[in-house]
């Protein structure tokens, strides 16, 4: 299976490895990351997180054939802190996200991702859970369909396609899914904008319940962070970006209650240095050899 990791070594060398680090790859996947990560800490530890299966068993072969000092942990990763003090970890070294889908689950049509082959709606990366594509398509009211599409999916035209979508039901497939979305925008600004992309990604988001998840567990991630620890997060889209952005900018500042006092307690100095000013792009030859890329963006910091 062909795998491609995004922005790879610049986020593995923003971790500052150690051959003894106790590390966390948040976004197992199909262990590109972490495949790096095993043979940059022979005496270390790794702890990858995924939510799907068939990633963690391929995963699992894969890593066995490098070392066997990890441990996989079948989770969302937003529950990371909780998960790994329950291994008796109260401190790691590094952490890397890796955020958004990966190629062989948009690649796999049976998993409903992609908008450009056909399959049964689904887009759920546990597929142990009750909420898919398919019941937010067929069962969202209208207005719910509209503050997702305008607020996951940044598309202008968000009301005329959940009108679309709600006079269409039943909607089964992928494929019937994009043909009511050509139909509620005009065929041309459909080719023009291809709104199917953000449709997507907002009921992937939904689905997943994604931005929720990286709000919640990017403080409890840093807070895992030994002082000097790093963490290497990638994303993939605007939104998730702001939210990273945002908490790491909130992390390293003083708080805005104390600012200006004599002495400032500990608990109101900033917990996290940012070690990249600007944000880390993929280079030209990576966009060329993975078009995926081409929306990365790398931040890291480190715990004070």
């Amino acid at each position: 299976m062909k795998h491609y990791s995004v922005l790879k070594k610049e986020a593995i060398q923003g971790l500052n490895l150690k051959d003894n680090s106790v590390v966390v790859d948040a976004t197992l996947g199909y262990a590109g990351h972490s495949s790096s990560i095993l043979k940059s800490i022979p005496k270390g530890h790794l702890y990858a997180f995924d939510q799907d299966k068939e990633a963690i068993n391929y995963s699992k072969d894969v890593l066995g054939q490098i070392a066997n000092n990890f441990t996989i942990i079948h989770s969302n990763f937003v529950n990371m802190k909780e998960k790994l003090n329950e291994l008796g970890i109260e401190k790691v070294d590094a952490i890397l996200f890796d955020l958004g889908v990966s190629s062989p689950q948009i690649d796999d049509a049976t998993r409903g991702f992609s908008f450009q082959s056909d399959a049964k709606l689904d887009m759920r990366m546990n597929q142990d859970d009750s909420l898919s594509a398919y019941e937010i398509v067929n069962n969202y009211s209208l207005s719910e369909l509209i503050d997702i599409f305008y607020a996951y999916g940044e598309e202008k035209l968000s009301k005329a396609i959940a009108k679309c979508i709600v006079n269409s039901r039943p909607i089964n497939t992928t494929r019937e899914l994009v043909s009511v979305i050509e139909e509620a925008v005009g065929k041309k600004y459909f080719n023009l904008h291809h709104p199917e992309r953000n449709i997507f990604q907002a009921i992937r988001i939904e689905v997943n319940k994604e931005l929720d998840v990286l709000t919640k567990v990017l403080p409890d991630a840093i807070d895992l962070l030994k002082s000097g620890g790093r963490m290497s997060v990638i994303t993939f889209h605007s939104l998730e970006d702001r939210i990273v952005k945002k908490i790491f900018k909130d992390f390293s500042e003083v708080n805005e209650m104390v600012k200006g006092l004599p002495s400032i307690p500990d608990e109101y100095k900033p917990k996290i240095k940012i070690i990249n000013k600007k944000v880390i792009l993929p280079s030209e030859d990576e966009i060329k050899e993975n078009s995926r890329s081409k929306s990365a963006k790398l931040r890291i910091i480190e715990r004070i």
